[in-house]
């Protein structure tokens, strides 16, 4: 019997690459507390986020309402989505009808920044399967603004 090695060695250089921790785009460690700050170029407006909408700053005024929709799997399963931050308050998201997806739903009230944040495994969870110890990030910034 002939065995690759090929498959482990990209699977485990793919597992590898998703660990550790990630700097700002500005070089801080992201651990500083946030401030509400002018929209920026990189802002965009949204009324819905999903998976592919990750790392993104979405710009909102006072009153506008955004909802988080995270589509996993019950081997796969996204966390529920929580915020840090001020200028956010939750609402109904409705009923998660799918084991594993992640529903959220916030009204912006004041002004102020807020990170959404979420995450699940790389790799299925199933009892007697491969697995791996790898995360998938979710993370989007929501900036807050009065007029």
């Amino acid at each position: 019997m002939r065995r690759s090695t090929f498959a482990p060695a990209a699977l485990l250089t793919f597992v590898l690459a998703g660990c550790g921790s990630q700097a700002g785009s500005d070089g801080s460690d992201g651990s500083d507390t946030m401030s509400p700050s002018p929209p920026s170029s990189s802002c965009t407006t949204a009324s819905e986020l999903n998976a592919s909408d990750s790392g993104d700053t979405v710009c909102l005024a006072v009153g506008d309402t955004v909802r988080v929709g995270l589509d996993g799997t019950k081997s796969r399963p996204w966390k529920p989505v929580t915020t840090e931050g001020t200028g956010l308050e939750a609402g109904n998201s409705g009923i998660v009808l799918l084991p594993g997806d992640a529903n959220a739903a916030y009204q912006a009230v004041s002004a102020g920044t807020v990170r959404l944040t979420s995450s699940r495994p790389l790799c299925a969870t199933e009892t007697g399967k491969v697995s791996c110890k790898g995360v998938q990030d979710w993370s989007v910034t929501v900036v807050i603004t009065s007029g």
